[in-house]
């Protein structure tokens, strides 16, 4: 099943509505949306891609669905720190669990390194039947019947203070605030040198990680898999059985490189596959002879936070951050959690009873 159809509004981006911006169609971005439609905030989302995702994007390969991006999500424990999930996060994956969009997929996976493995339990880990980017749909999807306005394919090129912003093809439109829902690499490309924003963010920290996915003739690795952090290698550090995730048992498994391997692969990162082949078959014991019929790599040039910030967003004056490296361990729940304490933030000051907004925004920091 694909994500939902959306409805794109061919107009270009005039700001007339006033509201909110968010620039960025993931999680993160769409939480922040919902939450600002519930408290009245007129609020349009612009992506530069095709169809909302974010990194929890994948593609259809070979008629089905495959995860390229996040792996898996799980549920925070409300009792935790910094835990929120017993009345936002884990409502959500409530819903999706009971209408079939997400499934818990294992609690265990393994460890691998050369020569040896080993198992390890921890939480549920969630998937989704139809791809992740599934449900970053269904909350696209929410987020238009609440009245958002979806626009793809919009491509903002600049953002300055006042909250006004360029789009590539079009002129500047003014916004009451412009929510940046991305990672602080890319958000730093679009904010002016002198941006106070800009200074708060850190892009030393972020990795790039190259997806392989192998499809191969017929099942031939354990069935307990399902899939396995891997130690010591220089070319891999996570591996999923991809048909076990998903639940219908296809032969397809999903690699995620090192971060070192993926820096010298970003240009091209077909060439990466013969070394990724070559790895899972001496960590899973797979015949040499048996290679996958067909293969395909996606970059992701920022993947992931290795630090993260304490707050669960950053707002200054007209301007905001939020995802997954604001707020905790970088996860799929921390960034719907920042994206909803975003909205509700911004919400609590635009919002009106009468569903206009109203007033400036606030300039605390998350």
């Amino acid at each position: 099943m694909d994500s939902p159809q959306l409805p794109r509004p061919s107009a270009a981006l005039d700001g007339s509505s006033g509201g909110v911006l968010v620039v960025g169609a993931g999680i993160a971005g769409l939480a922040c949306a919902i939450a600002l439609r519930e408290a009245g905030v007129p609020v349009t989302v612009v992506d530069r891609g095709r169809r909302p995702g974010g990194r929890m994007s994948g593609r259809r390969l070979h008629g089905r669905p495959v995860d390229l991006g996040a792996a898996y999500f799980t549920v925070p424990d409300a009792t935790g720190p910094g835990g929120s999930g017993g009345s936002g996060f884990a409502a959500v994956v409530a819903e999706w669990t009971a209408r079939g969009l997400a499934r818990g997929w294992t609690d265990t996976l393994t460890v691998l390194e050369p020569g040896t493995s080993d198992t390890t339990t921890g939480p549920l880990r969630h998937a989704a039947p139809a791809g992740l980017r599934s449900l970053v749909g269904d909350l696209a999807d929410a987020a238009v019947r609440a009245g958002a306005v979806l626009q793809l394919e919009h491509e903002v090129t600049e953002v300055h203070p006042g909250g006004t912003v360029r789009v590539e093809g079009s002129g500047a439109a003014p916004y009451d605030t412009v929510v940046l829902a991305m990672p602080e690499p890319q958000a730093v490309r679009l904010l002016p040198d002198d941006s106070a924003v800009r200074a708060q963010l850190d892009v030393e920290t972020w990795e790039p990680v190259i997806s392989v996915a192998l499809g191969y003739p017929q099942r031939s690795w354990p069935a307990e898999l399902h899939g396995a952090f891997v130690n010591g290698s220089d070319v891999i550090s996570f591996l999923a059985d991809d048909g076990d995730r998903r639940g219908d048992g296809a032969p397809v498994l999903v690699a995620h490189t090192t971060a070192d391997l993926a820096h010298r692969h970003l240009d091209d990162p077909e060439s990466a596959v013969p070394a990724v082949i070559a790895e899972v078959e001496a960590l899973l014991g797979l015949d040499p002879a048996g290679p996958p019929v067909w293969t395909h790599a996606h970059r992701w040039t920022f993947a992931r936070a290795t630090s993260t910030h304490p707050e669960p967003y950053l707002l200054d004056g007209r301007l905001a951050v939020c995802g997954d490296a604001w707020g905790g361990r970088t996860s799929v729940a921390t960034a719907w959690e920042s994206g909803h304490a975003l909205g509700r933030a911004l919400g609590s000051v635009l919002g009106s009873p009468t569903g206009k907004a109203t007033g400036d925004a606030p300039t605390a920091a998350g």
